[in-house]
């Protein structure tokens, strides 16, 4: 067995936090951007400008960030939060040979394209049709079974027509605590009185009175206190939809008040609608994410601490430059 090159860590970095990088500076993201920019009365995707060019900031920024964790953790592998964890994945390795290698055929190339034409599918879908969670829940399930299929026909790491089933099966196994958090996370939802914006609950309550302690700061101060609060309410409301229905109706009138534009309190929510999402143990994407990886969340947060903090200054810049040139 040949030693060990990267961990789990690389793998959900370049997956569900490239995704959250993506989500938090997307300039047409029709749950976040789109939603709240609709509750605030403004025109739906405008300020797109600015957001592409934050938009390939943030990304250079996160993919800089990795290419510096991987260079790192290829020298010294001893250093992961996931070392000890990854040691499942050396012995799956050694047990079916991967680190010997293999050819790349047509097989490979028929289940990238699968691949290729499910993520087309989704973008279709989200944006034209209206897609969501059961839909594009629906649609992985159809390229798991078609990508089995060519699996077992291309004969892809010995695979039988059985193994497209017990495949399914170990990947639902390894789901079950993630989906039994995110339902105690509901449960949360729940005893505070639930997200809806128009009826007296405890969350209604917690926003309304911070609505009322940031009146009279000064703009620049009040936005970035918008933003923090985003990113605090987040461990609660993990929905861009939820938590714009949520907090835009008040922050975007505040906003009036504070002589902060709408569109930079839209850019607040945005920002703090997305990055904590990296760390929250509410966010069924992360626990899901790191229940396959089989990294525990206390280690992923002794990694990630340091990842979202250079995120968060960046999202601070962002929003006070925003403030400085009237966006």
């Amino acid at each position: 067995m040949s030693a060990p090159q990267y961990d789990t860590v690389i793998a959900v970095l370049v997956t569900y936090v490239a995704t959250q990088i993506g989500f938090g500076s997307s300039w047409m993201n029709p749950f976040s951007v789109g939603v709240a920019q609709g509750i605030a009365g403004i025109d739906v995707f405008s300020g797109a400008g600015f957001r592409m060019v934050m938009w390939v900031v943030f990304t250079a920024l996160g993919c800089g960030m990795t290419m510096f964790y991987a260079f790192k953790v290829k020298k010294t592998p001893t250093i992961s939060v996931a070392y000890e964890s990854d040691q499942y994945f050396r012995d799956q390795n050694e047990k079916t040979g991967l680190d010997d290698g293999h050819d790349f055929g047509i097989g490979h190339i028929l289940v990238l394209l699968t691949l290729a034409a499910t993520v087309i599918w989704v973008i279709w879908g989200v944006m034209v049709k209206g897609y969501y969670m059961a839909e594009i829940a629906t649609q992985f399930f159809i390229m798991g079974i078609v990508s089995g299929v060519i699996g077992v026909i291309f004969h892809l790491n010995n695979m039988k027509l059985n193994d497209i089933a017990s495949s399914f099966k170990d990947g639902a196994k390894d789901l079950i605590g993630a989906a039994l958090v995110v339902a105690m996370a509901q449960g949360i939802m729940q005893v505070l009185g639930g997200s809806d914006p128009t009826t007296p609950t405890v969350i209604n309550t917690v926003m309304y009175g911070i609505s009322q302690a940031l009146s009279g700061l000064s703009g620049a101060f009040a936005a970035v206190l918008m933003y923090l609060f985003q990113s605090v309410f987040n461990f609660f409301v993990v929905s861009g939809s939820g938590q714009a229905a949520i907090t835009m109706p008040i922050m975007a009138p505040l906003a009036d008040l504070l002589g902060v534009s709408r569109q930079t309190s839209v850019l607040a929510f945005q920002l703090g609608d997305a990055f904590t999402n990296l760390i929250v143990p509410t966010s069924g994407c992360l626990i899901g994410s790191l229940a396959i990886a089989k990294i525990e969340w206390s280690n992923w947060i002794k990694f990630m601490w340091k990842f979202l903090g250079i995120l968060m200054i960046g999202a601070i810049i962002t929003i006070l430059v925003a403030v400085g040139i009237g966006f």
